[in-house]
């Protein structure tokens, strides 16, 4: 029975693909084929023991039931795993199985093939939400909304500025997820205390030589274990990128908003259900499920960080905490990709509310413009601040349009005619470099996207 809802709810076929038991085996043997096959070379076992030990360290041969069996009477993975594939070796061959090496050179070594396979699959689903950014902000470019600091109505923008703000910041998440691939996805082979003592003279060459093998960069140095810093930082990175996702869906939240409704996820009337009793509702369901599971991934942090200081050369307390966050943490993260691509994919806009919320305060929202005015036709700074100020709290406490104040004013009319009041007023034309930051970001994000594509 299912208990866990990445079982049934939660994640992608592909993610859960990589983590699944079968192909965490799978991978384990490609570790212990790459040895013999390395050891093989330079005759530190016979040629053909190693051609069979290759030969039969696939899944084909080797049956996790199997596994699963000698485990529970040996009580140790590896163990069971180094039996189970001498078992189906012909002749003696299976007596070099795992010459050499200790168990966390297989259990190091085979993670960076998943966790690199992890790696791949986030890294396509970043591309793909930045594409689906980036056609919103080149749509959305000149789509002027209120821009809100505090909560409270600051300065007009664009839907073009805060989709580019997405884009920008998802361009440095593919960039620390390339440098934690490189830190992470590492191989291994350098026995009980990464001395490689039990390979003896030959020991460094097979290190090399089974990384190579795997396609992966050899560790520079380790002791029993990879050390965890590595893996902490890939964690952090999948909560990095969380923390992005869910700032992206929050504010979509907070734009569906009955009193703002400026924007909102996509709602089918003829299926979708809001609420069990209130037959109204239109939630952000999928915002909130992102924000929800974002919370999840980022708690896995503390522990992943306590797993880097371990007893000595290594102790165990690692690993069972590893079999949950490192195969749960890249699962949900490659899920609320998932649900953010189709989030922003799917999004409403509703015009006419964008442009009565950003008339909203009446025309407070302009009153930095005026006061830029003010000084460019030749008030001093502080004295237009002042000014402008005084008629922004007059204009709050008589419940009056902050242009109707203004034009009131006798020192203003000193420096501004009635037609430059009402120019200065429009907030469709206080956007200073909008446009260019946008067409910077699409430009940038293209670029970086293009580095990805196969030539």
């Amino acid at each position: 029975m299912a208990i866990h809802p990445i079982e049934f709810r939660y994640g992608t076929p592909e993610m859960k693909a990589v983590w699944e038991q079968e192909a965490k085996l799978q991978n384990m043997l490609k570790v212990e084929a790459a040895l013999a096959k390395a050891e093989g070379e330079i005759g530190l076992i016979p040629e053909d023991a190693a051609e069979e030990i290759n030969r039969k360290a696939t899944t084909e041969y080797v049956k996790q039931e199997r596994v699963d069996e000698i485990e529970r009477a040996t009580n140790h993975d590896i163990a069971a795993l180094m039996k189970a594939l001498q078992e189906v070796c012909d002749g003696d061959s299976g007596e070099y199985v795992h010459y050499g090496s200790t168990s966390n050179d297989i259990i190091d070594s085979s993670q960076s093939l998943q966790l690199k396979e992890s790696i791949t699959i986030i890294r396509a689903k970043i591309i793909e939400l930045m594409r689906v950014l980036m056609n919103l902000a080149d749509e959305q470019k000149d789509t002027v909304t209120i821009g809100r600091t505090h909560g409270q109505h600051a300065l007009p923008t664009t839907y073009g500025m805060k989709f580019a703000i997405y884009i920008d910041e998802l361009t440095r998440q593919l960039e620390r997820l390339d440098l934690t691939e490189k830190h992470l996805c590492v191989g291994m082979m350098t026995g009980a205390v990464g001395t490689t003592a039990a390979l003896g003279d030959t020991g460094y060459e097979i290190h090399l030589r089974v990384s190579e093998i795997l396609g992966l960069s050899p560790v520079h140095i380790s002791n029993q274990v990879v050390q965890r810093d590595n893996h902490a930082e890939y964690v952090m990175t999948l909560a990095n990128i969380a923390s992005t996702l869910e700032k992206m869906a929050l504010e979509v939240r907070n734009l569906q908003r009955t009193e703002i409704m400026e924007v909102g996820e996509k709602f089918d009337p003829e299926k979708q259900v809001g609420s069990s009793t209130m037959p109204h509702k239109r939630n952000p369901i999928t915002g909130e499920r992102i924000c929800g599971v974002s919370r999840v991934i980022r708690a896995y942090v503390n522990t992943a960080l306590q797993n880097n200081p371990l007893w000595h050369e290594r102790d165990l307390t690692n690993s069972s905490s590893e079999r949950i966050i490192l195969p749960e943490s890249s699962i949900l993260t490659d899920y609320i990709l998932k649900l953010s691509i189709k989030l922003f994919s799917n999004l409403d806009f509703y015009e006419e509310n964008i442009e009565r919320n950003l008339n909203l305060s009446n025309g407070l929202i302009m009153a930095e413009r005026f006061m830029s005015k003010l000084t460019q036709k030749g008030m001093g700074r502080q004295s237009a601040y002042a000014l402008v100020r005084k008629c922004s709290m007059d204009a709050y406490a008589e419940d009056k349009g902050l242009r109707e104040v203004l034009s009131n004013q006798e020192e203003i009319k000193k420096y501004l005619t009635q037609e430059e009041i009402d120019e200065t007023m429009d907030p469709h034309t206080y956007l200073g470099s909008c446009e260019k930051f946008v067409d910077n970001i699409l430009d940038y994000a293209k670029n970086v996207i293009d580095e990805y594509e196969p030539q």
